[in-house]
């Protein structure tokens, strides 16, 4: 009997964020594609037991469920600090650098092995736009990564190409990327759910927070531009982020007062409707690791803009209009004119739509876990 142990703590983290939709997502689908013979168990920090049944209606099929007695923020520490104990032996998957990195004795014991995922290089990169611990945690998990992993998993060329210039992982590295949810799809009830969101009948859609890195500042002061469409705005996620929000940077830049609405946190059903109705998706993003926004609006057959950060580009292929984000200050008038272009324009936009519904289709759950199961069995 084989067994792949997957730490997936960020399903449970307040925000899971990205990461926890990618931990939920690739390990269900390990649990799908495990060989005959192979099972799949999960680690997790002290959680109550509602978090712990969660897990499972999420995850069935999970063999087993391996509690810390340690909460999240004291297991991070121990991890850090190479306190790694866990149960038995055996194979790792850490979805994250949230990981049990110490010596173990791979000469005697090839079984004993663990891989982690490392997202995105922003902490050496764009550090401030993570908390300054965050940032130092990062950077030295990565060092941990570097002394002890057996392989490191990355979701883009890309990024394998900016880490490659931050650490050396030489031939550990495999680019294993992300997939749009099967549980994102337009729902029976989708005019009704249209109608309590407010959805107006043609609108520019993004998703993500007021930190800077994720540049929806830039899209809001956009629609202020001489070469902006008259749509409005509604962004997917949180209306503020620390001492800013949506509505004072709207009124900054001129606008009227319903032209730009956040939408807050969306359920799988509700965020189909709204990514299925959009005129254009804007991904308007200074750094990614992967940009699964992108994928999931293509899968819908919306038209998508982005920026021209390596990863988006490289996840994209030719499927979206690329916007360079060199000279910030120009940047809010070319996503302007971007915008424009697509919404002006039918038939470049059901061109765009139907390129993105073929890029969409690359890119499978169970295909990303056959990499990580063949991964595991080469090392």
């Amino acid at each position: 009997m084989t067994t792949l142990r997957i730490i997936i703590d960020q399903i449970l983290a307040p925000v899971p964020g990205g990461i926890g939709r990618y931990a939920e997502e690739l390990t269900r689908a390990l649990i799908e594609t495990a060989p005959p013979g192979c099972f799949v168990e999960g680690v997790v920090s002290a959680s109550t037991d509602a978090q712990y049944a969660l897990l499972t209606e999420k995850l069935p099929g999970l063999a087993r469920l391996h509690k810390s007695a340690l909460a999240r923020r004291e297991l991070s520490a121990a991890w850090q600090h190479g306190l790694t104990r866990l149960p038995g032996k055996g194979m790792i998957h850490a979805t994250s650098l949230f990981a049990p990195l110490g010596r173990h004795d791979r000469l005697n014991n090839k079984a004993d092995q663990i891989a982690v995922t490392i997202h995105d290089v922003v902490p050496w990169t764009h550090p401030e736009t993570l908390t300054a611990h965050g940032a130092s945690w990062h950077r030295a998990m990565a060092k941990r990564a570097h002394r002890y992993a057996d392989a490191v998993v990355v979701p883009t060329h890309a990024v394998a190409d900016q880490l490659s210039s931050i650490l050396d992982f030489g031939d550990r590295v495999r680019v294993i990327g992300s997939a749009v949810s099967p549980r994102l799809a337009v729902p029976h009830d989708a005019d009704e759910r249209a109608s309590r969101l407010a959805l107006p009948e043609r609108y520019i859609l993004a998703v993500g927070t007021l930190e800077p890195r994720k540049a929806i500042q830039p899209l809001i002061r956009s629609l202020g531009s001489d070469e902006s469409s008259d749509l409005p705005l509604l962004i997917v996620g949180p209306a503020g982020w620390g001492d800013i929000d949506v509505a004072s940077i709207a009124a900054e830049a001129g606008l009227a007062e319903d032209r730009v609405r956040p939408l807050g946190h969306l359920s799988d059903e509700d965020l189909s409707v709204a990514l299925d109705r959009a005129t254009v998706f804007v991904m308007p993003s200074l750094a990614e690791g992967f940009g699964i926004p992108i994928i999931e609006a293509f899968h819908f057959g919306t038209p998508v803009v982005h920026s021209d950060a390596p990863a988006l580009v490289e996840v994209a292929g030719d499927a979206g209009v690329v916007v360079e984000r060199e000279d910030s200050a120009g940047y809010p008038h070319r996503l302007a004119a971007a915008i424009a272009t697509v919404t002006g324009d039918d038939a470049l936009a059901a061109r765009l739509g139907q390129a993105g519904r073929d890029r969409s289709s690359m890119f499978s759950w169970t295909n990303s876990a056959e990499k990580v199961w063949q991964l595991h069995a080469d090392l």
